[in-house]
């Protein structure tokens, strides 16, 4: 066979994978402009003098003061994110001719640019995170806005009720230094969050350069932040009987799906129907053996199963651990709004420290994007699951615009009196699943 012959060969999963995420990230871009002074407002009360208080901590690690400072920096990687600037190139050539939020235009090479993604501390980024987070919560329990029931029930039992979970990064280019002589697009890596469920906003984000990491791998992490009196809801993934026990010693209440191959022993009956089981069994062995609580649910034809270290249903009645469980996807929302909708599947650079920037970064503008939602949704008296997180992002050109007219001056007021016009509403409103649950559960014992 010649080598016109030869068949071609596939793509590999990788490369296919980096493909999707640029057509994504081109598909998905909302209308550029430049952000409005409310929105800038905004961005610069909440994260400028959280970074300038990093400056100090800058020069204590000895780093010599550059053009491109870490608040100049934290504004260009802000800009490029927020308004989905294409890329490092784009940006060089935009910060010359623009202000970008507290930066002032100035002359900068694109290839300086490039560098200082790759030498600028990506944990200084990480410190501006963790110290706005805890902002951002404040200004969620200032507000009112209906929350679903089985939240409003765990809120007032629970000190906390959070998820944790991972997801793998995409792919990253391969147009500089190492990474130009492999074959394929390597991913980026992993990240592992822990979400308060209730506010959706991230408690602790945690990245390991390996993409191949296992999500347990983060339990040491996930464990050393986790207080007594918590709920912690987490995937089958992430089913480990001596983690659990310790979770038990420590006041810390679990739920979770359980697997087919679930070994048990059965010690009581709390509930038994034809669509939902509820017993106390045993599981593991040696220094693993506790007890737990095993639900399970038939729900159109397919059997649901849980465990939880709650075992007394008084405490914990069995439709409110199955809705709490359904309550687990919101760390995967946060992941779409992450990725999808901010752009965290496509990478500017293929350097390790330029991706640590753009990740910190980007769950920055996600916590700012919580905020601007849940003010919506306070100002709408309406559950934050009703309003779309996209729709709001995607809105603020259509407020840009109309405050530039003259017919607009206030962000909320606008946003929330234009819902119809803008989509910012849900067309399918959330399902009750808890009431679904409870009619199971009351159909079953008739």
């Amino acid at each position: 066979m010649n080598e016109k012959q030869k068949p071609k060969k596939k793509k590999k999963a990788s490369s296919v994978r980096h493909t999707r995420a640029v057509q994504r990230d081109r598909s998905k871009r909302p209308i550029v402009n430049p952000p409005n002074e409310q929105v800038t407002q905004r961005l610069q009360e909440l994260i400028h003098p959280v970074t300038l208080a990093q400056v100090t901590h800058f020069h204590q690690q000895g780093l010599r003061e550059r053009t491109l400072t870490l608040p100049i920096m934290m504004a260009f990687l802000l800009s490029l994110i927020w308004r989905q600037i294409g890329g490092v190139s784009e940006l060089a050539r935009l910060v010359q001719t623009e202000a970008l939020l507290w930066a002032k235009p100035i002359k900068v090479s694109q290839q300086a640019l490039s560098q200082r993604l790759s030498s600028l501390p990506a944990e200084l980024f990480s410190q501006v995170l963790a110290a706005v987070l805890p902002t951002l919560q404040d200004r969620w329990r200032l507000r009112e806005r209906p929350l679903p029931p089985e939240l409003a029930w765990a809120q007032q039992r629970y000190t906390r009720v959070v998820s944790a979970d991972g997801s793998s990064l995409d792919a990253l280019i391969r147009k500089m230094g190492l990474l130009k002589d492999l074959e394929n697009n390597p991913l980026a890596g992993k990240m592992t969050a822990l979400l308060d469920v209730c506010t959706r906003l991230p408690l602790h984000i945690w990245y390991d350069a390996n993409p191949q990491v296992h999500d347990q791998s983060f339990w040491p992490q996930i464990q050393s932040v986790l207080e007594h009196g918590m709920l912690l809801i987490l995937d089958l993934g992430y089913t480990n009987f001596l983690v659990f026990g310790q979770f038990t010693e420590q006041g810390i209440t679990f739920v979770t799906r359980a697997k087919k191959n679930l070994r048990y022993e059965v010690d009581r009956v709390l509930h038994c129907s034809a669509a939902v089981h509820d017993r106390v069994v045993w599981i593991g062995q040696d220094d693993t053996r506790q007890q737990v609580r095993l639900i399970e649910v038939l729900y159109k034809g397919k059997w649901y199963r849980y465990l939880t270290n709650k075992l007394d249903p008084l405490q914990l009645p069995l439709e409110y651990a199955v809705a709490l469980y359904w309550q687990r996807w919101r760390i995967e929302d946060a992941y779409n709004v992450v990725k999808r909708l901010l752009g965290l599947a496509y990478f500017w650079s293929g350097s390790q420290n330029a991706v640590e920037l753009q990740l910190w970064s980007t769950w920055l503008l996600y916590g700012v994007l919580v905020d601007l939602t849940d003010a919506v949704a306070a100002a709408l008296d309406r559950p934050f699951a009703a309003i779309s997180m996209e729709m709001v992002y995607r809105s603020l050109y259509f407020f840009t615009s109309a405050y530039q007219r003259g017919e607009a001056d206030d962000l909320i007021t606008y946003l929330a009196d234009n819902t119809n016009l803008l989509g910012i509403i849900k067309r399918k409103p959330p399902s009750d699943k808890l009431a679904i649950l409870a009619d199971l559960t009351t159909v079953s014992d008739a």
